[in-house]
């Protein structure tokens, strides 16, 4: 079967390299192939969040070279750790901004390894009935139109990371309730983050097998998302958080260490074979 890949170019199937160290998999020293690659160049959209906070200060000490994007307020308001690249300010639905951002990153790295998307945004509970147009715009603007902005601008940057024979990848960020919707009022956040799910499955088909492209769909995390969002004003999303809690059979709700973790392994060498995929990451909620 003849593949065509994404420059115009007609590779062979068997042309490609074949068996696990085709994904750069160490069968000598598996657990190092568990994490990306020290050095590996990575952009954390939403940075400055909780979760973004935990993924950035894992990549560091793992040795990889980290740019932050995120609302100029959230910089301000919880500036990235020492020995972050840049942190650049980046309204992420807005395509302006985030062309200029990427062309920042460009400047710096002609080449990129991975993006991490984690921008969401939600507001309080409001049935679809008495939404209004812009309501319900904000929202799927901060979830699905910023991965859609954030994956097309990076594209560029990971493809010319493997014409280098490096192996780039993105991971996406959706929700539980992308797919399991148990509370009334959050019409658009469920809908954009299920087209996050799709959108994912699209951009692994689109792309490979240069790039990987996964999601990530957590439950619900312990951080200032559950108030508004990092750099907005506080508001309440209206999340029964304890009710939440007794429902997961972890007998908790998650951390942001509970996502970083997972999310650094999708990038690693050690899931080189695994595209398109959504993990869910929600202590056991389904299990029950």
């Amino acid at each position: 079967m003849t593949q065509t890949d994404r420059s115009g170019s007609a590779n062979q199937a068997h042309d490609l390299p074949q068996g696990p160290e085709a994904s750069g998999f160490s069968v000598t020293d598996p657990l190092r192939s568990m994490l990306p690659a020290p050095g590996s160049r990575l952009v954390v959209a939403g940075g400055c969040g909780g979760i973004g906070r935990a993924v950035v200060a894992a990549a560091l000490a793992h040795g990889l070279e980290v740019i932050v994007l995120d609302l100029p307020s959230s910089i301000a308001a919880h500036p990235p750790a020492a020995g972050v690249t840049a942190a650049i300010g980046c309204d992420a639905g807005d395509e302006q901004q985030v062309a200029s951002a990427f062309e920042q990153i460009a400047a710096r790295w002609p080449a990129l390894d991975a993006l991490i998307h984690l921008v969401g945004y939600t507001r309080e509970r409001v049935p679809i009935e008495s939404m209004s147009s812009a309501e319900w715009d904000a929202i799927v603007a901060g979830n699905l139109r910023s991965s859609f902005l954030a994956a097309r601008a990076a594209i560029p940057l990971l493809r010319a990371a493997a014409d280098a024979g490096r192996r780039p990848s993105i991971v996406l960020t959706s929700s539980t309730f992308g797919v399991r919707v148990s509370l009334s009022g959050y019409g658009p956040y469920a809908a954009s983050k299920a087209g996050v799910i799709s959108m994912c499955k699209a951009l692994a088909t689109e792309c490979a097998p240069q790039i990987r492209v996964n999601a990530i769909a957590p439950g619900v995390i312990q951080t200032e998302f559950l108030r508004g969002g990092t750099g907005r004003p506080p508001k309440s999303t209206g999340l029964p958080l304890n009710s939440f809690s007794a429902g997961v059979p972890m007998g908790r709700l998650g951390e942001p260490a509970d996502i970083a973790g997972p999310m650094l392994f999708l990038l690693s060498p050690a899931a080189g074979y695994i595209t398109g995929q959504t993990l869910h990451v929600n202590g056991g909620t389904w299990a029950a």
